[in-house]
């Protein structure tokens, strides 16, 4: 019983700082191994109880963020810690029931083909899209991050979750030399191939640029409307820090609720920026929301002149944005456009580069705990499309990114200061497999989690298949 406890804590302690708003990416790796060292070991039961409670508790980390931030219902925030530790319950058992029954190479490839599965079922049925993903926590990784170019997060999370499998199927006692011998060996195989590619990939040459500024403050507590003193203080304010800017900036990008207003206040905003636009050559991306009409937008003031092109937001955060939602995306000379959320949503950043987006420009507003995580899966999309993104959020972190994931510049906006982030963002883009192929990878993972949970069923129906450690079911070694 020690040792049960034991693995139990040390994978949810591993999972709590390798996964969430700030993880330690090299923890994320090993997150899984004691449960599953441990999961050959015992009953079913004592497997299954040791996943969850890991799980479980490694997923409290996100806790203050969805409870205090968020303000999630408790019965939300309490199902956002219980899917995950169900899934985990059915890799461990589906990786148990394989490697008792001799087939380690079939059980390591179980956990990331479980997981996968897991993660890109809840990005469609869920509201939240691919928020949730271990991908995330290998944001800073840079060689293996690439992989998103040709999978999406799920070629990434496949490789998280595969090698602490391979590890405990080959590290189980019983398991065969020749059997340990090809598990390690091919693992180790594709994981030199991923890195070599990642290294390779992040080789290639630059190219042209646009000098883009970014622009935000804390939002949180001065939801002032522009008809207000306020209002019209952070108005002459933002204006004040745009001419201020050096003279060769491009593109100037402001937060999501830059501006909050009326309907019939709108001009109060559109007429400075739209001359200042064409002062001073320079694109201008202001999130303005339009409260009486239920419009969170992105409006977009051409240095050309003339009036705002208008990008509605696409996706709300639920429960917590009574807005009407955009259906249709926008992309201006190369230049694509979202709003925070929308980039959550690996579909829509596809439509994008497809439609020709080599940018995006991205307003935002985050909640001060999430600036590192939020702003990195914004990153991830880059990658997994070959786009560079410069998202200017409120209350959270302003990231200029290239297509291989590389942070160009990056800053915080908190409290009433305006912040301000310039660089020169790559506009050539680079095609990647992952835009012209889609989910392949997450459906390949559907196929063989589903063909190896079939294995195991009618492994245990027939009976085939030397044990591990013990016979199926308790027996000397279970607990």
């Amino acid at each position: 019983m020690l040792s049960v406890l034991a693995g139990t804590a040390v994978s949810a302690a591993l999972l709590f700082s390798g996964t969430g708003l700030t993880p330690l990416p090299w923890l994320t790796w090993l997150a899984p191994l004691p449960v599953l060292l441990l999961a050959p070991r015992v009953s079913p039961l004592t497997a299954a109880a040791a996943a969850f409670a890991a799980w479980g508790i490694g997923g409290l980390n996100l806790w203050t963020l969805q409870r205090d931030r968020l303000e999630v219902p408790l019965p939300v925030a309490l199902l956002s810690v219980v899917v995950p530790a169900l899934l985990a319950v059915s890799a461990v058992l589906l990786f148990r029931g394989l490697l008792r029954r001799g087939r380690p190479g079939a059980a390591a490839l179980s956990v990331p083909a479980v997981w996968v599965s897991g993660e890109y079922l809840v990005s469609l049925l869920g509201p939240d899209g691919a928020l949730w993903s271990l991908a995330y926590s290998q944001a800073g990784v840079l060689p293996v991050l690439q992989l998103a170019s040709l999978t999406g997060v799920w070629g990434v999370t496949f490789a998280v979750a595969g090698v602490p499998a391979a590890a405990a199927a080959v590290l189980t006692p019983g398991t065969p030399g020749r059997a340990r011998l090809g598990v390690g060996l091919t693992v180790s195989a594709l994981l030199a191939a991923a890195v070599t590619y990642g290294t390779v990939r992040l080789a290639a040459p630059g190219g042209p640029h646009r000098n883009v500024a970014l622009l935000a403050a804390g939002l949180r507590g001065d939801w002032a409307p522009v008809g207000t003193p306020r209002g019209a203080e952070k108005l002459r304010d933002m204006l004040a820090h745009l001419r201020a800017l050096p003279r060769d900036t491009d593109v100037a990008v402001l937060a999501e609720g830059a501006f909050i207003t009326g309907e019939a206040d709108l001009p109060l905003i559109t007429g400075p920026l739209a001359a200042l636009a064409g002062e001073r050559r320079m694109d201008i991306v202001a999130g303005v929301i339009v409260t009486d009409a239920r419009r969170n937008t992105a409006m977009v003031f051409p240095a050309a002149g003339g009036p705002p092109q208008v990008y509605r937001k696409r996706h709300m955060v639920p429960g917590a944005e009574p807005y009407e939602p955009g259906d249709e995306a926008l992309v201006l000379g190369g230049s694509g456009v979202a709003i925070c959320k929308d980039l959550d949503f690996p579909g829509l950043a596809r439509e994008n580069r497809r439609g020709g987006a080599t940018v995006m420009l991205v307003p935002a507003l985050d909640f001060g705990l999430d600036a590192w995580q939020h702003s990195r899966i914004a990153v991830t999309r880059g990658v997994e499309n070959g786009f560079a993104v410069a998202r200017s959020a409120a209350d959270g972190a302003l990231t200029v990114s290239d297509p291989y994931g590389r942070v160009l510049a990056e800053g915080e906006a908190r409290g009433r200061s305006i912040v301000t982030v310039t660089a020169a963002v790559p506009v050539s883009g680079t095609g990647t497999l992952y835009t012209s192929w889609g989910d392949w990878s997450a459906w390949l993972c559907l196929a063989l989690a589903a063909a190896l949970a079939g294995r195991a069923v009618r492994g245990r129906m027939t009976g085939d298949g030397p044990g591990t450690t013990c016979r199926d079911g308790d027996g000397p070694g279970s607990t």
